[in-house]
């Protein structure tokens, strides 16, 4: 199912906002990777960007809070401890 389709409501704002951020770090770490790794960044690295981050300013809590909500909507998929976003470059 396209997230555009999902029947169910929007994420609220300050969980797309986190999705922002995360979106932002892992496509710039896509962008200065040279081996064909897929772009990821750690489940407590994300929290602890969003909670460093002026656009999120999360609290802990609230960080992992979104990063759950996110996995279930589909916007990231875990893979062991790593967390990838669920589009291709090509795709966004």
């Amino acid at each position: 199912m396209s997230l555009v389709d999902d029947p169910r409501p929007p994420l609220p704002e300050w969980i797309t906002d986190a999705y922002a951020v995360l979106l932002t770090h892992i496509t710039d770490l896509e962008a200065s990777n040279r081996d064909d790794q897929v772009p990821a960044i750690s489940r407590d690295q994300a929290v602890e960007l969003l909670s460093a981050s002026e656009t999120a300013g999360l609290e802990r809590a609230d960080a992992a809070h979104a990063i759950a909500r996110l996995i279930d909507r589909g916007y990231l998929y875990q893979v062991d401890t790593e967390l990838r976003v669920t589009t291709s470059a090509e795709e966004r």
